[in-house]
């Protein structure tokens, strides 16, 4: 069965290697060996980190390509720093029953315990199974299987170092994927024919907003505190920015509000601003979404409020 699903290979921890400090050296066929799988390609071999948006529409356009060919699920490799940000890039875009899984490994192969070959084979086994078409993307680690829109890593260098909230979509257990819940997701967006430069800004004790003044760009993400509340300086920042700016909470968990304080600075007084609240998408994630929603033109309150809500 997984003989149709088509792998690419990213780069990342699982495919470093060196006598000392490692680095991405290995390709896809490297990685896939002893696995029954179809087309595989190795896209680019580098950090997590380092990769772009460019470098992932590229891979979205391989991978939508082989599920066109008649491949019946996709894993792509890549390394775990960026993951999270990676599956919700694939997951807002993707227009397949067919999923997409992303996964990568924890510790390099020259490790005891190294994660990588138990980690590529479960999520083998998750894009080939039936119970996983109409899922969208989905990342496979340490044997769970987490809804892209939901994951985060929440740990520098454990195995389990991926949770969602409030758990994981699935297990796999005996090499099958088993979901507690049913298929569930939003229409893909249009593919952007570009994604514009977007920063991340963290809102903190004591900061007077003079950050947005000196940014040139076409939109901006303020992680802010709480349950989407900044300070007053960065508050009149943000009514004299000249482009939108969405706001998402920094806490790591939780949503934003709309209309429960009022002070300046609060989430409504924001919202009077023109500030357009992430609900529950983490910061990093209402990045994603709003490079993609200028890059394609969409309209962005309204992509956020289909998105940013639970379903």
């Amino acid at each position: 069965m997984s003989s149709q699903v088509a792998v690419a290979s990213l780069g990342g921890t699982i495919t470093m290697t060196g006598s000392g400090a490692v680095s991405p050296t290995l390709g896809a066929k490297d990685l896939v060996q002893g696995l029954e799988v179809g087309e595989i390609a190795t896209l680019a071999t580098i950090p997590g980190a380092s990769l772009t948006f460019t470098t992932l529409l590229d891979a979205f356009d391989w991978a939508d390509k082989q599920v066109s060919q008649g491949a019946q699920g996709v894993v792509v490799i890549q390394g775990t720093d960026t993951l999270e940000e990676t599956a919700y890039f694939f997951d807002c875009l993707w227009p397949h029953d067919e999923p997409i899984v992303v996964t990568g490994a924890m510790r390099h192969p020259g490790l005891p315990g190294a994660d990588g070959p138990a980690n590529l084979a479960a999520a083998v086994s998750v894009a080939a199974a039936q119970n996983s078409r109409g899922r969208g993307a989905l990342l496979v680690l340490n044997d769970e299987i987490h809804a892209a829109r939901w994951v985060r890593k929440t740990h520098s260098s454990l195995l389990n170092a991926f949770t969602s909230f409030p758990g994981p979509l699935g297990l796999v257990v005996e090499g099958a994927p088993q979901y507690f819940h049913p298929a569930h997701r939003l229409p893909a967006l249009p593919r952007p024919l570009d994604a514009p430069a977007v920063p991340l800004i963290e809102a903190t004790l004591d900061d007077d907003g003079s950050v947005l003044d000196w940014l040139n760009v076409k939109g901006a993400v303020v992680a802010a505190a709480g349950v989407g509340h900044v300070s007053t300086g960065m508050a009149e920042a943000i009514s004299r920015a000249q482009f939108p700016v969405v706001v998402a909470t920094r806490t790591g968990a939780g949503t934003t509000f709309r209309d429960t304080y009022g002070f300046t600075g609060s989430e409504s007084d924001l919202i009077q601003r023109g500030v357009v609240m992430a609900g529950w998408l983490c910061p990093r994630k209402a990045r994603v979404l709003l490079r993609l929603a200028l890059g394609s033109e969409s309209p962005i309150e309204d992509v956020f409020t289909a998105r940013g809500g639970v379903f």
